[in-house]
């Protein structure tokens, strides 16, 4: 009974349609494209925090350079040196991250800025440039006064300050941008 019942909610008449097969084709079809077009969002860094992260890049680049030089060309490898290297290169490979996928994806700019992400960031590399720059400093004036690459990692550690003042800002911008004022 429920078998017949079944048969006609399902508007068969009788149990002859349900043997007799039928032969469907389906076509699909999938069409990609692809571009050669890369979109960069140039307007990032006509904004505060576009030029204060390409500034950072650049300052952490100078100190990069002239780290290198001084260990490769003198062989004093001293723990303030390293420690200053250490934090300059670390901070500008994750500023280079950070400028590049804000440059490259629209979206992440205004993602991240919203983040607590950004603020912690600029804080632990404000902190922590400011501990190197400041421990090369004072080994460079009680050490190297008299040597001749005495000028060479002063002027280091000053652009490492001036980068700490960079972070600062940054800090100051993103915690503005999280809280949205």
């Amino acid at each position: 009974m429920y078998y017949y019942l079944l048969l006609w909610f399902a508007g068969l008449e009788s149990e002859r349609s349900i043997i007799m097969s039928h032969t469907i084709t389906m076509r699909t079809a999938t069409v990609t494209t692809t571009t050669s077009s890369i979109i960069i969002n140039t307007g990032y860094l006509k904004t505060y925090r576009g030029v204060l992260k390409l500034l950072e890049l650049l300052i952490g680049a100078v100190c990069v350079g002239i780290m290198g030089h001084h260990m490769d060309r003198y062989y004093p490898y001293t723990v303030p040196n390293q420690f200053f290297l250490l934090m300059v290169t670390t901070f500008m490979i994750a500023t280079f991250l950070l400028l590049l996928s804000c440059l490259i994806s629209i979206p992440t700019e205004s993602i991240i800025s919203k983040t607590i992400y950004e603020v912690i960031y600029h804080a632990v590399a404000f902190a922590l440039l400011l501990a190197a720059s400041l421990n090369l400093m004072v080994r460079v004036t009680d050490r190297y006064s008299r040597q001749s690459e005495y000028e060479l990692l002063l002027g280091a550690s000053i652009c490492g300050l001036v980068n700490c003042c960079l972070y600062f800002f940054s800090t100051i911008i993103a915690l503005r941008m999280y809280r949205g004022l």
